[in-house]
């Protein structure tokens, strides 16, 4: 595993979420979509987001586990 196969496999993780963002956010006809079904492409979504925070987390590991955040800005660091 490399920092450039994590980028890339985020870089299509977050294409994908975009496009699971916008299908949750279709204006859908309430008497006909079942909640369930908005409620599943929400989860969806979330789930995308949170495979590309943790290939995020893995690139941080890949550069020594250093956060890309100064930690003079972060309270109580």
């Amino acid at each position: 595993m490399t920092k450039d196969d994590c980028e890339a496999l985020r870089r299509e993780i977050k294409t994908i979420a975009e496009r699971a963002d916008q299908l949750r956010r279709f204006d859908f006809d309430p008497g006909t979509t079942p909640a369930e079904a908005l409620a599943n492409a929400t989860l969806a979504y979330r789930h995308l987001e949170d495979a590309s925070m943790r290939l995020g987390k893995a690139i941080q590991a890949l550069d020594g586990g250093v956060s890309v955040y100064d930690k003079t800005q972060v309270p109580g660091a």
